[in-house]
């Protein structure tokens, strides 16, 4: 969220269904951040409260994602469409269909700076994908090229009320590394003394974790710089706009 808020200096704060939004102005745009939490139910829950009571040209999911091509950390990922893998199995997302200038214009803005093949379909799970062996199996099942815990919930959303969506993405692990630790143990109500002890039985994690901090202090830079320019973009064509005789 920090690295979000970064890119939209000022904002204001704003209540909209209950769900607490940090909004920044730029002359008849508005850019509404809103932090979800972790995981596809708390996102799904804060997307729908959000969507039933205000109307948006384009939501984007947007953090960190886990990697499922071979990229360098702070690689950006634009996925179109989404897979959910769960408890229940694995099923498709239909592509958002609704058209949107916004999404068309981002789009266009992503595909000039970045590779084509960091643009595809994602996954979403309901738990944290630490181990390589885990990272690649999905890989192989799906064809994504990142994944997260949050996407498929807020395309669900999204679509449920012909919201434009995509998400944009930055690469904080990579596919072929394993996290320090499950973090899974730091979901559960109780988990966090299970989470210290396994720290505590192995304290090569510490290295570890503070390798996967730097990593997401790279990845959130990222973010930053992406958003940061693309709000420049836009600013810059409303200005033109403005000018141009109509």
């Amino acid at each position: 969220m920090r690295a979000i808020r970064s890119a939209f200096p000022p904002v204001v704060g704003r209540t909209v269904g209950g769900i607490h939004a940090l909004v920044h102005i730029a002359g008849n745009q508005e850019y509404w951040l809103i932090q979800t939490g972790v995981g596809p139910e708390k996102a799904r829950q804060c997307a729908a409260r959000l969507l039933d009571s205000q109307s948006f040209s384009l939501m984007i999911s947007t953090g960190f994602a886990c990697a499922l091509i071979a990229v360098d950390i702070g690689a950006l990922l634009v996925g179109h469409e989404v897979v959910y893998s769960g408890g229940e199995g694995t099923g498709f997302i239909p592509p958002i269909s609704v058209p949107g200038e916004e999404q068309d214009r981002i789009v266009e803005y992503a595909q000039a700076i970045m590779p084509k093949v960091h643009m595809g379909r994602f996954v979403s799970t309901d738990h944290v994908i630490w181990s390589a062996r885990e990272k690649r199996a999905f890989a192989d099942k799906t064809q994504a090229i990142g994944l997260d815990m949050e996407s498929a919930a807020l395309a669900v959303e999204a679509h449920r009320v012909r919201t434009p969506f995509i998400i944009i993405r930055t690469v904080s692990d990579l596919l072929d590394e394993d996290l320090p630790l499950d973090f899974n143990l730091f979901l559960r109500p109780t988990g966090w003394l299970r989470g210290i002890g396994s720290v505590l039985a192995a304290p090569s994690c510490l290295l570890k974790l503070g390798r996967l901090r730097r990593q997401s202090v790279d990845a959130a830079e990222a973010l930053t710089v992406f958003f940061r320019r693309y709000a420049a973009t836009r600013a810059h064509q409303r200005q033109e706009g403005a000018a141009t005789p109509m």
